[in-house]
């Protein structure tokens, strides 16, 4: 049972956007699991710190690495340093979104929020996965890990459904695809949640508490932790 609980044992992963909700509980996990953590936010360090000590607290090795991924630029170097931090990747999980949902990004434009959620979601999914899969695939091992969203498989009306159906449809789709090129030294996986309670979801109207209750089966909003297990299993020998 000590072996099946720590089977990410000497394995080193990435969590982009690990500073808070779904990413945040999928670095944990992963810890949890054995693994040593890159800990990854675009500017809240004190929240990604946080994040890291927790990981330490459970007895796992944590490095906070900060990018904006919005920039192209920052790619190469975020793996390049989280490379070679332990010598090498084992796990990748592309986590990182925009979040266009709260704050100021709230009331912008339709083309503004299309455009922020192209750069972060999309394109750098699609080149992390790609600098970092090709390091493992001359490597002969690794697991990446994107992050899609149900919704983008049967529609959902809206300009929030609109934008996440495209760009998160368009990451399962890239997913596919690298999938079968990686393989077989490199395993691909995407995992695409529902309704998740995060931010938003913790401050979201009466309403949107009600539809979310009534389009899961469960009868409940799924919890970051929910998500975490799934990733967990996904990045394991297991999966």
């Amino acid at each position: 049972m000590a072996t099946i609980a720590r089977e990410l044992s000497a394995q080193t992963a990435v969590v982009t956007g690990s500073s808070s909700g779904i990413g945040r509980a999928i670095a944990l996990e992963l810890a949890r699991a054995g693994a040593a953590v890159v800990v990854h936010a675009r500017q809240s360090e004190e929240a990604a710190q946080g994040v890291a000590d927790e990981i330490r607290s459970l007895g796992g090795e944590a490095r906070v690495l900060m990018a904006d991924l919005a920039d192209p630029r920052r790619h190469e170097a975020l793996v390049d340093h989280a490379w070679h931090w332990r010598s090498a990747i084992d796990i990748w999980v592309n986590n990182a979104g925009a979040d266009v949902l709260t704050g100021p990004a709230s009331a912008w434009s339709f083309e503004r929020k299309l455009e922020e959620l192209w750069h972060v979601d999309v394109a750098a999914t699609m080149r992390l996965a790609r600098l970092v899969g090709l390091r493992m695939k001359q490597r002969g091992s690794g697991v990446v890990l994107n992050m899609g969203w149900d919704g983008a498989e049967r529609g959902m009306a809206g300009n929030s459904g609109e934008l996440f159906a495209a760009t998160k449809g368009a990451v399962m789709a890239f997913s596919r695809s690298l999938a079968c090129s990686l393989a077989p030294e490199v395993r691909v996986n995407c995992l695409a949640p529902g309704w998740i309670k995060t931010a938003w979801g913790e401050g979201a109207s009466d309403a949107w508490q009600q539809r979310a209750r009534q389009e899961s089966a469960l009868g409940r909003w799924g919890m970051p932790d929910d998500v975490a297990r799934v990733a967990r299993f996904l990045v394991s020998p297991a999966a």
